[in-house]
């Protein structure tokens, strides 16, 4: 999915939570999300008040533009959901890491627990069936 320069600045100023509700319905509209890995293929992690985050956006344009120095070494990878649910959501309940959607310019996005996460995703895709 490739955007527009319009689409980036537009939604990268919402606000976190609509952010978070545009995420939903995208990745559940195109059957892919984005995220950053390491040249080893380890997803990317970030801490926010002891937490550990996992960070998600809809598209690369998106981590692109949004990419800060605290990133450096880390490269996009796209995803289906079938690998988020088999794979990565694994991970992410093993470690209790919490999902951090859309973060922009070096801040957080809209964070959410795993329960939390897969509830509005599930509400999306019933929207589908």
């Amino acid at each position: 999915m490739k955007l527009n320069k319009k689409e980036i600045e537009s939604v990268s100023k919402l606000v976190p939570y609509k952010r978070y509700k545009y995420f939903i319905k995208k990745i559940v509209d195109f059957e892919e999300l984005w995220t950053l890995v390491d040249k080893n293929n380890n997803i990317a992690l970030s801490n926010v008040d002891d937490k550990v985050l996992v960070s998600f956006w809809t598209a690369k344009d998106f981590i692109e533009s949004n990419l800060d120095d605290n990133w450096k070494g880390f490269i996009p990878f796209k995803m289906n959901i079938d690998h988020l649910e088999e794979k990565i959501f694994p991970l992410i309940v093993e470690n209790n890491y919490l999902i951090n959607v859309f973060p922009v310019n070096g801040k957080s996005g809209f964070v959410v627990n795993i329960n939390e996460f897969v509830r509005d995703l599930n509400e999306e895709l019933e929207q589908y069936e």
